[in-house]
C-alpha cells in the first residue's frame, strides 16, 4: 500500500508547452485564399471566419436568423463558454452572404450540411480551406483558424484596442488576445526604438570643442 507513505509516491511535475505564435496570412493571401475557395458556400464561410474572427465551431452554427443587416451585425449564439456575443457584419461580407442566399436560399441554417437538416461539418469547412490554400499557392499551414488568427492580427495592426479586440473574439482574458502582439508585424515595426529617442536627444546636445576652450587658470 502507498497510503500515506511519501516514499512509494511518484511526484509529478507538470511541464507547460510553449505557446507558439500563430501562422497568420497577409491581407493578399487572404483575398487569394477567398478566390480560390471551391464555391460561393465555401467563400462566404470562410469570409464570415475572416471577416468576423469567428471560430470554426462558430461558424457553422451559424443561422440565418443570426444575420442583422439594420444595425450590420452577426449574433453568436452559445460561443465558447456558453456565451452570446454579437459581431461586426462588414457590407462587403453582407454581400458575400447575400451571393450565398441567392444561391441556395437557406432557410435555418446559414451553411446547411449535405442533409440540410444539418449543419455543415466543420471537417467539410477544414478540407475546403486546404483545398483553397492549394489553389491559391499559399505554402503555409492553412486552417478557418489561421483566418481569425488573422483577423486579430489584422485589427491590431490598425490600432484597434486590443479590449475591443477581446470582445470581438470572445476571449475571457486579456492575455489570451495578446498574443496576436506576437505577429502584428505592422505594429511591431512602427514601435520608436528607444535608441532612436536618443539618438535624437544626442543630436541637440552642441558637440564640444575642445580646441575652442580656455584652460582653466
Amino acid at each position: 500500500m502507498t497510503l500515506e507513505r511519501d516514499v512509494l509516491v511518484r511526484r509529478l511535475m507538470l511541464v507547460r508547452e510553449p505557446r507558439r505564435a500563430p501562422t497568420v496570412l497577409s491581407p493578399e493571401e487572404v483575398a487569394r485564399l477567398l478566390a480560390a475557395a471551391p464555391g460561393v458556400k465555401y467563400k462566404a464561410a470562410l469570409g464570415v471566419a475572416y471577416g468576423a474572427g469567428l471560430r470554426v465551431s462558430e461558424v457553422v452554427a451559424l443561422k440565418v436568423s443570426d444575420i442583422d443587416n439594420e444595425r450590420m451585425l452577426l449574433r453568436v449564439e452559445q460561443g465558447k463558454g456558453q456565451k452570446d456575443r454579437f459581431v461586426m457584419l462588414s457590407p462587403q461580407l453582407l454581400e458575400l452572404l447575400r451571393d450565398w442566399w441567392w444561391v441556395a436560399r437557406p432557410r435555418a441554417w446559414l451553411f446547411p450540411g449535405l442533409d440540410p437538416v444539418n449543419p455543415m461539418s466543420t471537417r467539410q469547412l477544414c478540407r475546403a480551406v486546404r483545398t483553397a490554400a492549394q489553389a491559391a499557392g499559399i505554402a503555409k499551414r492553412v486552417s478557418p483558424h489561421t483566418l481569425r488568427h488573422s483577423f486579430a492580427t489584422h485589427l491590431l495592426e490598425q490600432n484597434v484596442d486590443i479590449r475591443v479586440i477581446q470582445v470581438l473574439l470572445g476571449h475571457a482574458r486579456l492575455d489570451t488576445t495578446a498574443l496576436y502582439t506576437r505577429v502584428a508585424v505592422n505594429t511591431i515595426r512602427d514601435v520608436m526604438s528607444p535608441l532612436e529617442r536618443l539618438s535624437l536627444n544626442l543630436a541637440k546636445i552642441p558637440t564640444r570643442n575642445p580646441a575652442k576652450e580656455e584652460a582653466p587658470a
